[in-house]
């Protein structure tokens, strides 16, 4: 399954669910991630944390969603949106794909820098709950309609 995770600024909560759909779903889901408005470079903690996590941060960027907008770009089973709603962040929307789910975060790069590793720590365990709850289902066999009931079920927890 493709999977394209959505934020706004593409620097610390897209990267951190990318990371953990690519590398923790034994090759179930590609996933990529951009944003409406990408920041330019991934936050120095995502780096930080993801590799003292033992993910491999070689390649990871902060890319525009234009990128995904090509007819050479992946087609994407489902788009997962993380914007969270304590600074009224503006979630970017994507057309076309079968399922979009939101699964919110509040922004860890919004936090005191002394706060942030705390602040990443949290999104990244919180994302990685989700993530697992997608794992465990045989989301290959599902229609679309299941599909989107579980993506969505899995954003309220």
């Amino acid at each position: 399954m493709n999977i394209l995770v959505l934020c706004t600024g593409n620097s610390a909560r897209s990267i951190l669910l990318e990371s953990i759909l690519s590398h923790r779903s034994d090759g179930r889901i590609n996933a990529w991630s951009a944003g409406s408005k990408p920041a330019g470079k991934v936050h120095p903690q995502s780096i930080t944390l993801l590799g003292a996590m033992g993910y491999p941060t070689d390649g990871l960027q902060s890319q525009s969603w234009d990128d995904y907008a090509t007819q050479a770009a992946p087609v994407m089973n489902a788009v997962i949106t993380v914007c969270g709603s304590a600074a009224a962040e503006e979630c970017p929307y994507w057309p076309g794909a079968p399922v979009r789910a939101h699964w919110g975060v509040e922004d860890p790069a919004a936090a005191a820098p002394a706060a942030q590793p705390a602040a990443f720590k949290e999104a990244y365990d919180l994302l990685k709950v989700r993530a697992d709850k997608l794992f465990a289902l045989p989301f290959e066999d599902m229609s679309v309609a299941e599909l989107q009931t579980h993506l969505n079920k899995i954003g309220q927890s």
